[in-house]
């Protein structure tokens, strides 16, 4: 989903609008908006990364995953910028993609603990 050339969420942006626009005249706050969605949606697709770092290298410290999310992270947000024209790097997307990875480590962390 990184190297997509469009916004992944563009064919379904009416929709999300639509359901928004909904769930704001039932009386969902109006700072559920689609920037909450989409940085939770960022977090979210980087938690199986933590966990996938806790489970291959059960010896490294949080900190250590957390930097292999940011570096990831990082990475695909520079290659948006050099090689995609209609997508933008962000730094808080860099920003939410680690904190999905310590997310990640946490959960993984808590379950191989028990």
């Amino acid at each position: 989903m990184g190297f997509w050339p469009s916004p992944v969420d563009q064919p379904i942006r009416g929709t999300l609008d639509a359901i928004l626009d909904y769930l704001w005249r039932i009386g969902v706050p109006q700072w559920f908006d689609y920037n909450l969605v989409e940085a939770t949606g960022n977090v979210l697709l980087f938690v199986p990364l933590g966990i996938l770092a806790v489970m291959s290298f059960r010896d490294g410290r949080w900190w250590q995953f957390a930097g292999t999310g940011l570096f990831v992270s990082a990475v695909l947000e520079c290659g948006q910028w050099l090689f995609l024209t209609n997508r933008f790097p962000s730094v808080a997307d860099v920003v939410a993609n680690t904190v999905g990875t310590i997310i990640g480590v946490g959960l993984a962390t808590l379950l191989h603990r028990r």
